[in-house]
């Protein structure tokens, strides 16, 4: 017996799973202890004040507070200008 078919059929037919990358909380909105706020590959995005980055370029909050954006210019190694992205936690004080 053959160990192709006769039939023309596709290798390469399967699709890998979406990864759900990008922001998930904007500038503005309220953020828990340990809340993801931007999934990505690399850092488009780096860690600011109350920001941790995970093993996998996750960011998430270490504190609860209000997301914050902002830039910043950084030199390169071989003296290139690249802004930077950042974002913070500004942490709210609670009023009852």
């Amino acid at each position: 017996m053959s160990t192709t078919k006769a039939a023309g059929t596709s290798r390469n037919a399967r699709d890998s799973e979406p990864k759900y990358l990008g922001v998930k909380l904007f500038a503005g909105q309220r953020a828990k202890v340990g809340q993801v706020l931007i999934r990505q590959r690399g850092t488009q995005f780096a860690a600011g004040s109350n920001v941790k980055e995970g093993g996998d370029n996750t960011l998430f909050a270490l504190r609860d507070g209000v997301v914050r954006f902002s830039t910043k210019r950084k030199r390169n190694f071989n003296n290139r200008q690249r802004i930077l992205k950042i974002i913070h936690v500004d942490p709210v004080s609670r009023v009852a």
